[in-house]
Formats: structure tokens, sequence, C-alpha cells
């Protein structure tokens, strides 16, 4: 087994680099690459044997070797990582078709799973998730040691069972936990309703390759809605963690009617884009207000950045998550993959979204709007003890109660969206005074 090690650093030097050729134990140097680091080799070889010689347990080539590469890329930034054939095709399913899981963005952050952002409409938006929270446990598992693939691929699974999160949150003083029932995750990108007279509401919760076809639908359900014209639109991104970069160009190219929406700068040239705006606006010119907030990362950025830049909109808020980097998923001949940061994203005007994130226009603080009752001060029939019921069954009391609930408008329910309404309303009288 020592005579093997001996040969060690040149076996590994054509393992792990994939650029020079063994050949009767000379090696050949690609002249396109740098310097051999034949001293890191050397060290990454004497820690590779006292593991196999000194490890309490018996661990086989392949496993180290992959616990190599994973570690070389995970300590990149917290984006990058080795695929194995199993995660890769995970992947593709989950991009492809249904899978069950739990409906959060995540990403790694001090070794914990940092939540970017839960997904409308999935188990973990109903069970409370919020942007920001910390999972340091999984069911017993500690999170502090795994990989974010090994994390993933433990809160995937099959629809219908349970897991428990640990999660730490700044608002709580200490760790509190979360059951989610894992679902099958269908999510549906654009939601849009009418706010007021002439005002359209438009929320994205996830960019896809579809997520432009659905908002022209929306758009001019709205028109259809408002007398065939909008007089101001807010465009909902908060908490909308990212997706495919082709709907982020898109939407934003349904806004601007020239100019640059995005580019990226990479190493190398094909990681190196600029995307350009179409000459069309879906909403002719009208005023638009577009709602970010920390949960808002990646391809809302680059939406919220475009229109900012081109002063086609005013963003208001709080400061965006600030995941301003793409990656490349890389296809290797063992079936596996690697997932690799290559590139930046640049707003318009040249600002780096990179851990920096869009700032809003107005900044406007999480506020939840609470219905004050009995605002008059006086008693009514209804709270004497032991009055008189209307005649209705409580059955259709009960039905009443509901449909108004479901009925109550979302400016009503939304500070955010109520503010938004009426700068939008307060463009609009500028501009006719203007006029």
């Amino acid at each position: 087994m020592r005579s093997l090690f001996r040969y060690l650093p040149t076996l590994l030097i054509g393992v792990v680099l994939g650029s020079f050729i063994a050949i009767a134990g000379t090696v050949f140097a690609d002249r396109n690459q740098s310097a051999i680091p034949f001293e890191e080799l050397r060290t990454f070889t004497e820690v590779f044997h006292r593991i196999k010689s000194d490890y309490v347990e018996e661990v086989d080539d392949k496993t180290l070797l992959e616990n190599a590469i994973a570690g070389m890329l995970s300590g990149l930034d917290p984006h990058s990582n080795y695929l194995t054939p199993d995660v890769f095709k995970e992947i593709q399913i989950g991009t492809t078709g249904e899978f069950g899981g739990l409906g959060i963005e995540v990403g790694m952050e001090n070794g914990f799973i940092k939540v970017i952002a839960p997904i409308d409409d999935t188990p973990a938006q109903r069970a409370g998730m919020q942007a920001g929270d910390l999972i340091i446990r999984l069911d017993d598992a500690p999170v502090k040691g795994m990989t974010l693939t090994d994390a993933v691929k433990i809160m995937r699974g099959k629809p219908g069972t349970s897991i428990k999160l640990t999660v730490v949150r700044d608002t709580e003083d200490k760790p509190i936990h979360i059951t989610i029932v894992r679902d099958i995750i269908k999510v549906k990108s654009v939601k849009s309703r009418t706010l007021a007279p002439g005002y359209g509401y438009v929320r994205i919760s996830h960019f896809q390759t579809q997520t432009v076809r659905d908002l022209e639908k929306a758009i001019y359900a709205l028109k259809k809605e408002n007398k065939g014209r909008l007089n101001g639109l807010v465009l909902d991104l908060r908490n909308n963690p990212g997706g495919v970069l082709n709907g982020a160009v898109e939407v934003s190219d349904s806004f601007l009617p020239k100019g640059l929406i995005v580019y990226t700068q990479g190493r190398v040239d094909d990681s190196s884009f600029k995307f350009k705006a179409h000459p069309r606006d879906l909403i002719n010119g009208a005023p638009m207000v577009v709602l970010v907030n920390g949960g808002s990362a990646s391809a809302s950025e680059i939406v919220a950045g475009a229109l900012q830049d081109h002063k086609r909109a005013i963003i208001m808020g709080t400061k965006t998550f600030g995941k301003g980097s793409v990656q490349t998923i890389l296809p290797m001949n063992n079936d596996a993959a690697l997932k690799l940061t290559t590139a930046r994203y640049y707003t318009p005007l040249g600002r780096s979204i990179q851990a920096e994130g869009i700032e809003p226009d107005i900044l406007l603080n999480n506020v939840e709007i609470a219905s004050v009752e009995k605002e008059d001060g006086f008693l009514k029939e209804s709270d004497l003890t032991g009055h008189l019921e209307n005649g209705n069954s409580e059955k259709s009391s009960k039905k009443k109660d509901s449909a108004e609930e479901a009925d109550v408008p979302l400016i009503k329910k939304d500070y955010a969206v109520y503010e938004a309404l009426n700068l939008l309303k307060g463009l609009n009288i500028i501009k006719t005074q203007r006029n």
C-alpha cells in the first residue's frame, strides 16, 4: 500500500485537475494551464493517506474523492456544489415535472440552511416559514456539517409525509419548531386583481419559462375589467426567490420600450451576455410601483434593478436579498454534474447585485394592518349578553362571515399594497395637473 502512495501525487494530478497526462511517470501540462501546485497536491495526498491509514473506520477511495470534490466546490460560495448522479437526476425531475417537497428556496449561511423565501401556496408558506429563517435541525438531524444538496434531499420526500424543522428567527428569543407536511409542489407564478377602478395588481411568485405568457394574460384581463386601460400597476415581487433568467428578462421587457435590461460578466466568453428590451410596453407607460423585500432574490432583483435604472418604476419596500450570481450546471462524464457560479449580474447602469441587493426608492418597513372594532365607542345590540339572534340560521351566518372575510380588499390586508396604490393615485394627480 505504501508503494502506491509514493505515486499518488502524479495520479491525483490527473484525477483532480484533469489537465495533465501521466505516462511512464512523466507529467505533461497543458500550456494553457497555470503552473502545477505541487506543494498543495503533496499536502492533499498526505491527508488522503492519513485518512486511509488512521481514520477510525475504513473509507473507500470513491467516497473520499467525492467528498474532496464537494468540499472544493462548497468552499467557493454558497451556490456552487457537486451534484452526484442521483442528485443530478433529482434536479432534472424537479425542473421538468412534479415532486414532493416543502416549497422553500434555500441557501447556506455559516453552515446552516437559510430560507431565501417561501413560495406562494406551498406547505412552507402555509406553515409560517419566513424569509431569513435559519434552519438548524431537520427532524433530529443537525444541519451543521451537511451540504446544501444533502439538506434539500432530506426536505424532499413523499407527499403526505411530515418533517419537523427547528428554526432560528430574528424576532424570536429561542428556536421554534415548525412541522410541515410535504406536498406536490405546483407553482402558479402569476396572480392578479383590480385594486381600485383603473389600478391593477400583479403578483409574480417565481420566474418560470411561461411566466411572461401568464403576465400578458393577466394584464389583458385587468385591462378588460377596467374599460380597456390601466392608470397604474403594482408589481409584487416580495418573497420571490428568482427562477429562470429568461423569465426575468421577458418580464422586464414587457414594460421597457428600449435599452439594456441586464448583463452578465464572467471569466470566459460563454458566461458574458447582454439582454436588451424590444419596443413594447404592456401598460402604455402607465406608472408602476414594484414591491420588494429581503426575500426578493436573483431574477426578482434583475427586474427591480432594470425598472429602477430606467426610471420606469418606483421600487418600494425593503432591501432585497442580494443574490447576483449566475449558476451553470455542467454535466460530467460520470452522469454527475457541477453546479458552478460562472458570472455576476449587473443592472443597466452597471450596479452589481451580488451581496448588495437593490435599495428601494421608498423604504417601507413591514407593517400589519389590523382592523379597529367599535371605533365609534358605542355599544351595539350584538355586544349585549343574551341578545336575540336575527333569525338566520347559524350555518348561513357562518357562511356570510367567511364570505365577507374572503372579500376583504387586498389594500385593507396589506399595508405595502395600500401605500403603493396611494402613490400611483398621487402620481396620476400630478400628471393630470401638469397636463
